[in-house]
């Protein structure tokens, strides 16, 4: 059974630093598809950075673009998001999700959230 468990997140001050983390078990990620996606109260899940296996370069949505990088560790099963100059438009419930070539999102396996708030 896929399990994907965040952590990372916590209170920072705008301008601040976080480093989430999402480790998998029960399935090796690579070949797979990564992703990072937030929510905020009141609003729909959003993009925020993903890797897929066929790309050489993460993606990112333009919110996060220069202050966000994702990475993957093959040998620790683990992805990360170093986020940097942090925002309060960046508070929300941070996911990590897994899945397969040609699978929709939705389908894939999904951590359970990791809060971050960013005080200004």
């Amino acid at each position: 059974q896929v399990q994907l468990v965040e952590s990372g997140g916590g209170l920072v001050q705008a301008g601040g630093s976080l480093r989430l983390s999402c480790a998998a078990s029960g399935r090796t990620i690579s070949g797979l598809s990564m992703g990072w996606f937030r929510q905020a109260p009141g609003k729909e899940r959003e993009e925020v950075a993903m890797h897929y296996w066929s790309s050489s370069n993460p993606w990112y949505a333009e919110s996060v673009k220069g202050r966000f990088t994702f990475s993957r560790d093959i040998a620790k099963n683990t992805v990360y998001l170093q986020m940097n100059s942090l925002k309060s438009e960046d508070t929300a419930v941070y996911f990590c999700a897994m899945k397969a070539i040609n699978t929709p999102w939705s389908r894939g396996s999904w951590g359970q959230g990791t809060q971050v708030t960013v005080s200004s």
